[in-house]
């Protein structure tokens, strides 16, 4: 049975920074990968594809998105249901998240993993379509630190941080070549990405989809707490 702790009670801090966390990165350490509009930022679209809005956006900041978009193409907002005003966007497609916090004094460094770079991108694209954990393109590697682990040259696992908000880092683009499952590299590279936050104070947090019983059953068998249900929203200016 999944424990969840609500770290978003009145006068939290942690609040916005958890329930709006593309906006709060945005906004905050990951200021200078954004392009703005005026309240909107959005990640350039080699990074990622995430629109980052103020937690309750004026008509004037979903206008400023949608321009910021651009007419035709889409972007994706990671928070809890928001309506989308239709003057602006449409609906493209939606489905759930649930958000993880990482247990305390949970990292651990392990030296067989390597840090990745912009030279390891073709083999990390490579990892990400045989094993779909989510969005990664072809600079999402600058957004934080990621590790790998590779036998007989190929890289089988990987880890890293993508979202910084203030005091926080998220995990992402965890996945594990098939062949090479059930061997627990998965847990391996979560802790040592989580030891590296640690190290600098930040608290680790994750997504994962909401249908995806194998993971939530893993994060929980790790310790890790429910601290949001999320979704992500695809939506395309008009």
């Amino acid at each position: 049975m999944s424990t969840t702790l609500d770290p978003v009670a009145p006068g939290d801090s942690s609040a916005a920074v958890l329930t709006n966390p593309a906006y709060a990165a945005l906004t905050g350490p990951h200021a200078e990968f954004a392009e703005i509009r005026g309240n909107a930022r959005r990640y350039p679209s080699d990074v990622a594809p995430f629109l980052g809005l103020p937690t309750d956006p004026t008509d004037q900041d979903w206008a400023d998105a949608a321009e910021l978009v651009g007419s035709g193409h889409t972007a994706a907002l990671m928070r809890p249901d928001l309506p989308i005003p239709s003057e602006w966007f449409k609906l493209d497609r939606q489905f759930d998240l649930v958000q993880f916090a990482a247990p305390p004094s949970f990292g651990l460094a392990d030296t067989e993993l390597v840090r990745l770079g912009p030279d390891d991108v073709p083999d990390m694209l490579a990892l990400v379509a045989l094993t779909d954990p989510g969005p990664f393109r072809t600079r999402t590697v600058a957004l934080g630190t990621y590790l790998g682990l590779r036998r007989d040259g190929e890289l089988i696992a990987m880890a890293g941080e993508r979202f910084h908000p203030p005091g926080h880092v998220e995990l992402s683009a965890v996945c594990t070549h098939p062949d090479h499952r059930g061997q627990g590299l998965a847990t391996r590279l979560i802790r040592a990405v989580v030891a590296g936050a640690e190290d600098r104070g930040d608290q680790a947090f994750l997504h994962t989809g909401g249908t995806n019983t194998r993971a939530i059953r893993l994060y929980e068998s790790l310790g890790f707490i429910i601290t949001n249900r999320m979704k992500v929203t695809i939506i395309q200016a008009l």
